[in-house]
Order: C-alpha cells, then structure tokens, then sequence
C-alpha cells in the first residue's frame, strides 16, 4: 500500500507530520528518507507536535539518538548520517531503543541496513519546486493502517492518490 502528497511549504510539512504523528498513535517504526535539506527533520519537528512537544527539534546527527517522553509515549529519533558501521547501533543500546513500545523515528534507515527492524512506514521525501513531495509505503499492517487514517484526514489539506492497493 502506498500515498503520495504534495506539500508546499514547511508548514504544510509540519501540519502533516502532525497527522503522521496522531495516525501512528504512538508507536512503530517510520524510516524517513531523502536527501540532505529534504525535511526529514521538519517532519519529525510536526510528528513531535502530535504528542505535545513545542521546544526545537533538531537532528541528532552526532548523538544517532534523541530521546522523547511526551504525555506517556516514548519517541526515539534517530539520525543515522554519520553512523560508521550499522554495529555502532549495538553499543548505544539501539536494540532497547527500538522496542516496541516506542515511536521510532529513523532518517538515513539506508545506514543502518542489516542491522534495523523492517520499517512499518517508510516515507521518503524528495525536493519538488518550492515545496516537498512525500511517498508513503507500508511494510506491516500498522503501516497500511497508519495510510488508511491518513487517507481519510481531511485536515492535511493536501491531495492524496494511490492509497489503495497498488503504487501511484
């Protein structure tokens, strides 16, 4: 299952990462890919906001983990940029940080391959005129669950295809 959206500006990035964030209801593992200055961080800023987070958000390119506790949900953003080996994830405790119970946001999933969960979402965003472009895969059933919700958001005031069975 897949969905793609055109968002035109950071707000609109931040507005969907909010319904992002609310249709993963706290929990999952979403891969973010992209590009350097794609948003994949604007995006987690938005996806923060869905569990009341207000203050900055910025990427944890040198720590790989920025941990979150917001109104009894646990977030986990990673950012895997400058990670070495995929075994670094090991001696920081990655496998405790990637439990279930948690909301694991990763950008740059690619450098940790072999070592990373499958995703339940992947969204990779990519540069399209002024705005972003969005392209949402499911890789479990809360994923394809997560696109269902999405979907159906009016909110995002954005437009949605491919939300059904096959890519768009």
């Amino acid at each position: 299952m897949t969905m793609q959206l055109r968002l035109d500006d950071e707000d609109r990035q931040v507005a969907f990462g909010e319904s992002l964030g609310r249709a993963l209801d706290g929990h999952g593992r979403l891969y973010l890919e992209g590009e350097l200055g794609a948003g994949k961080t604007t995006l987690t800023r938005g996806i923060l906001r869905a569990y009341g987070h207000r203050g900055a958000v910025k990427s944890p390119t040198y720590t790989l983990v920025e941990p979150y506790e917001l109104d009894g949900v646990r977030v986990n953003h990673f950012d895997l940029y400058r990670l070495g080996d995929p075994e670094e994830l090991e001696f920081i405790g990655g496998r405790d940080l990637l439990a279930d119970d948690a909301l694991c946001v990763i950008e740059w999933p690619a450098r940790g391959e072999g070592w990373l969960p499958a995703p339940d979402l992947t969204v990779s965003l990519t540069l399209d005129g002024t705005g972003r472009r969005a392209s949402l895969s499911a890789g479990s059933e809360h994923g394809r669950r997560v696109i269902e919700c999405l979907a159906a958001d009016a909110s995002l005031g954005v437009a949605a295809s491919g939300h059904g069975g096959g890519a768009s």
